[in-house]
């Protein structure tokens, strides 16, 4: 059936509250491929793409069966010879001089008053000089894409890649930042009726968050202004994506969702989604199963079909109808994959905003009014998205989704799942983000790995820690619900290598998911090559990726990239004054970083000392 039946008739419904079922963890997955072809697993029902459930097998099953062993891969992180080759005596000291300042508090906290104050006084033209000289030149590649291009080759010809953003962003005050957010967030609906809906806490907007800036350290923020200034940013990112094409070979490119459209969208769709995906586990705590995990929370048909029917959803014949229709439960169940692709993207994106009123238990619309500029809205944003993965297949480049807030991110990885199952069939070329700080973050990436598994795509992935944790807290505990952030840093750290160990089990199983393991920890990227290791999975194939910012590990990218694993470098880009924010956030990230780690300042020093004492006092990179 599709989403639109469903939720019409579900609207009869009267099935009392419903309520969150808690999942634990576990690894699951499709036990092999379907011998059947896509086109025979795959129909096209009413718009909806619906699969055949396949068996499961639990991963620990097949642990104990013996690989091949290859050459152990092996790294040595301490030889500061090859860590530092690409890099001038001049760049070393530059290293030594930026990260020294990012530790003197006085001058992170006030580092955007002494970047204005140091303009007025040196003017424009010696300022620029000198941020080039310093943070500038640390953390940024270039101006516009021709001034990137040497740094690009030169780290291309030591095995590091790039992942090119432009960086640049307003300089808005927090009141400024307050009123856009608030006007984008804020429907029609809510506007002549404020109260009178039925939206959660969390995904509605809050002027006190309202500035997204605040408590984050590494992520860009954009905020909507109108649609002109959003097909602005997206020709922004196509230039970034031909640029990548051109500069780099296999190379990547990062977008954001919130440049591209209302914001609105996003909030509600988010909204929806959670909803639907507790009344999958408020179903499956009726037939006994709330206990099981994620992928194991099989729905009996025969049982759903009584529930629904219980429920005033409609006559059981017509439910059967509905099921057996579109060759949902072949297999006699129906599981979360199954659920989900009752909601799809042809279906008019109004009609997609319906949920259960956790009151009353009625399915009724999350806004009382949805207007045609509205929708409009939200379809351009659609079509923004599209464009834009298309010119990435265009030019031979990756796109890679950036995570953001909780609020906005579940619709954000719907939407990356969308475009994956369009443009990753051949290869991967899209990848989304997975923040693993998050409680859910397993959850998420097992689910998704089986939906790609299922549909025979290519899985492709960023595993990040995150970057909203201080705002994430805040807000959850000021508005009240639950921090959705893991306890501390050891449980995110714990989460982090549960999700990579799940993804590269994935790669070996079947060679078609990808991840980028986005790090600057060293013990994570030793983990990963233990892993690799365990499992026989060679570098060169290419299946996985790590990823450091520019100016930052240098002694952890250019070993890996100088012993052929495909490495990058998150490569900034834009003029000195309109990355001002972006470096203001890079001094921030160092403080934390280099207080509670000398590690790449005593590397650093000892490769200057060892240049010192070789006589390589003028030591400039030959490539």
């Amino acid at each position: 059936m599709s989403y639109t039946k469903f939720a019409a008739s579900f609207a009869r419904a009267n099935q009392g509250n419903i309520r969150k079922i808690s999942v634990s963890p576990a690894r699951c997955r499709s036990t092999v491929a379907s011998p059947k072809s896509q086109e025979e697993k795959e129909q096209h029902i009413d718009g909806c793409t619906v699969v055949e459930t396949e068996p499961v097998e639990l991963i620990s099953q097949s642990k104990n069966v013996k690989k091949p062993q290859l050459n152990r891969i092996h790294v040595d992180f301490d030889n500061t010879e090859e860590a530092y080759k690409s890099k001038g005596n001049v760049e070393l000291l530059r290293s030594l001089l930026v990260f020294k300042l990012c530790t003197i508090d006085i001058l992170v906290e006030k580092n955007k008053e002494l970047m204005e104050l140091s303009k007025k006084l040196l003017g424009q033209r010696i300022f620029e000089k000198l941020m080039k000289m310093t943070f500038y030149g640390q953390f940024v590649a270039g101006e516009d894409h021709n001034s990137i291009k040497p740094l690009i080759q030169k780290n291309q010809a030591f095995g590091v890649g790039a992942v090119l953003d432009y960086s640049v962003e307003e300089d808005l005050t927090q009141e400024e930042a307050e009123k856009k957010e608030m006007d984008s967030c804020v429907s029609e609906a809510e506007r002549e009726s404020p109260g009178n809906d039925h939206r959660e806490k969390k995904y509605k907007a809050h002027r006190q968050f309202g500035d997204r800036r605040g408590g984050v350290i590494s992520a860009r923020t954009y905020f909507y202004a109108d649609e002109a200034k959003c097909d602005n940013q997206m020709e922004t990112f196509i230039n970034c994506i031909k640029a990548s094409g051109g500069a780099t070979t296999d190379g990547f490119s990062a977008i954001k969702m919130t440049a591209l459209g209302r914001p609105q969208f996003l909030l509600q769709f988010s909204e929806v989604l959670v909803k639907w995906r507790q009344f999958f586990n408020f179903l499956a705590a009726q037939q006994g199963k709330s206990d099981m995990t994620v992928l194991e929370q099989k729905l009996e048909l025969e049982q759903l079909k009584d529930s629904l029917a219980e429920m005033g959803l409609g006559a059981k014949d017509d439910i059967e109808n509905w099921f057996t229709g579109e060759k949902l439960g072949l297999s006699g169940t129906i599981d979360l994959l199954d659920w989900n692709s009752l909601m799809n993207d042809t279906t008019k994106i109004s009609n997609l905003l319906m949920v259960p009123n956790l009151e009353t238990g009625h399915l009724e619309p999350l806004l009382t009014k949805f207007t045609a500029e509205e929708e409009s809205q939200m379809k351009r944003m659609l079509q923004r998205m599209d464009i834009l993965a298309k010119h990435a297949m265009e030019n031979g480049v990756r796109l890679m989704v950036d995570a953001e807030q909780t609020y906005f991110q579940p619709a954000i990885s719907r939407l990356a799942l969308e475009m994956q199952r369009k443009f990753n069939r051949e290869k991967p070329v899209i990848f989304n983000t997975y923040q693993c700080y998050l409680k859910e973050a397993y959850d998420n990436v097992t689910v998704d790995v089986e939906l790609s598994r299922r549909e025979g795509w290519y899985f492709g992935a960023k595993l990040v820690r995150g970057a909203y944790m201080y705002q994430e807290r805040a807000r959850a505990q000021e508005i009240g619900y639950e921090d959705p952030i893991n306890p501390d840093y050891e449980a995110t750290n714990r989460m982090y290598h549960k999700c990579l160990e799940y993804v590269l089990e994935e790669i070996e199983h079947s060679r078609k998911a990808n991840v980028m393991v986005a790090s600057h920890n060293e013990d994570t990227v030793k983990f990963t090559l233990e892993k690799m290791n365990e499992m026989g999975l060679s570098p060169t194939e290419n299946k996985v990726y790590f990823g450091q910012l520019l100016g930052m590990c240098d002694q952890i990218s250019f070993p890996l990239g100088q012993i052929g694993f495909p490495v990058y470098k998150y490569v900034p880009y834009g003029p000195v004054n309109e990355v001002i924010p972006y470096l203001s956030r890079r001094a921030q990230e160092n403080r934390g970083f280099m207080k509670g780690s000398q590690r790449e300042r005593s590397l650093l020093w000892t490769e200057l000392r060892r240049r010192l004492i070789c006589g390589q006092i003028f030591y400039k990179p030959v490539y």
